[in-house]
């Protein structure tokens, strides 16, 4: 009886997923390759005072979770985590996909162990203005790490793609973008509790910092009377500067509920929403975003090429507080411009982040790894509107 295809995961928290957008793809993945006979393991990293056993085991809808104890905490857990689970794959017969390249410092024992890897290359952390020298060049190196150890890398948007092509030749890099599943309904019961109404309020859901451009969004939309609300989802703290400037900008339309992880609610605000407001500056395919275009939502966005290429036809796009209210104005007066984005955004989604394509894409990276016993053969990635290839 032949042995099944087995896949490693590396880079995450763990499953189930409740941290984020790297957490849900590697339980969608996981569960759709477990799905079609695949052997899969997920390291999961828990945070203990004193480390009693390192690697432990449990089964988890077919997939096993391999439980990692560390006895430290912020960064250092993390980088500790990632070289405990660099160890152990070293030692198993396993494609290991690593998602992100923050600790990509210890992918060569891996690679130089003979184990195939496959590394999604994520945003190009090292531009973030939000963090400091020292850090951002800790990203830098590793990045270049993880671009020349990695058998193959996947960018998870065509500017993305464009970046690594720089740092190996573009036939390396396959470009496979986030995905998503349609929100056909959700009940308004959410929405009442939050003094809501379906479609008016527009919605924003992020991280709250620079790089995403809340302030500006909040600034925009309190300029004036709207008729209707904005709710900014995201944790607000009177100890960050940033945060206390935009609660001083936030006008009486405003809602900042703080953070919500109840996905049926999220999913409420999303589906119901006027439209989505996208801040975001930097980064590739941002899951947010997918996930609003599978909700049918119209999108307001930061202008750039991550965001045009992504929101395509169902975006109105900003560059400063000005034509941000301008795009507002416009959503919240125009019906018809409203109904046209909705559907826009529906096309879009349909056409490049059907979660089964993004899914088997990756499969077939993985098998071409495994069957080929090397470098799988290179083959340029057409960066097509598609995305998907």
């Amino acid at each position: 009886m032949a042995t099944p295809p087995t896949l490693l995961i590396l880079g995450t928290r763990g499953i189930p997923a409740a941290h984020g957008g790297f957490e849900t793809f590697a339980e969608k993945l996981a569960l759709f390759l477990v799905e079609r006979g695949w052997r899969v393991g997920v390291y999961c990293q828990d945070e203990v005072t004193t480390v009693t056993q390192r690697f432990r085991s449990e089964m988890w809808r077919g997939i096993e979770l391999i439980r990692t104890q560390v006895a430290s905490e912020g960064p250092r857990a993390t980088l500790e985590f990632d070289w405990h689970c660099v160890r152990d794959a070293a030692r198993r017969e396993a494609v290991s996909l690593v998602l992100g390249y923050n600790g990509a410092v210890f992918l060569p024992w891996l690679r130089l162990s003979g184990r195939k890897i496959l590394t999604n290359m994520d945003g190009i952390e090292w531009r973030r203005p939000k963090w400091s020298f020292p850090v951002r060049a800790w990203f830098w190196v590793n990045e270049w790490i993880a671009a020349w150890t990695s058998n193959r890398l996947v960018a998870d948007h065509p500017i993305i793609a464009d970046h690594l092509a720089t740092r190996r030749p573009r036939a390396a890099t396959a470009m496979i973008p986030y995905g998503g599943v349609p929100i056909l309904s959700a009940p308004v019961a959410p929405l009442a509790k939050l003094g809501l109404e379906s479609g008016r309020y527009l919605v924003s859901i992020a991280r709250i910092e620079p790089d995403n451009s809340i302030l500006t969004l909040v600034e925009a939309f309190s300029r004036k009377p709207r008729g209707m609300k904005l709710v900014v989802l995201g944790t607000l703290s009177d100890e960050i500067d940033y945060h206390r400037r935009i609660m001083a900008a936030a006008g009486p339309e405003v809602l900042t509920p703080g953070a919500i992880y109840d996905a049926n609610i999220v999913q409420a605000l999303r589906f119901h929403a006027r439209a989505y407001m996208h801040g975001h500056t930097v980064g590739g395919t941002n899951p947010s975003l997918v996930e609003a275009l599978w909700a049918g939502n119209p999108v307001i966005a930061h202008d750039n090429p991550y965001n045009r290429w992504t929101a395509g036809d169902a975006g109105l796009f900003f560059s400063d507080e000005a034509s941000c209210s301008e795009a507002i104005d416009r959503l919240i007066a125009d019906d018809d411009l409203a109904g046209r984005l909705k559907a826009a955004a529906l096309a879009r989604a349909r056409e490049s982040f059907e979660w089964d394509a993004v899914l088997e894409h990756y499969e077939r990276e993985a098998l071409a790894l495994m069957n080929r016993g090397a470098e799988p053969e290179l083959t340029a990635v057409k960066l097509a509107d598609k995305g998907c290839g």
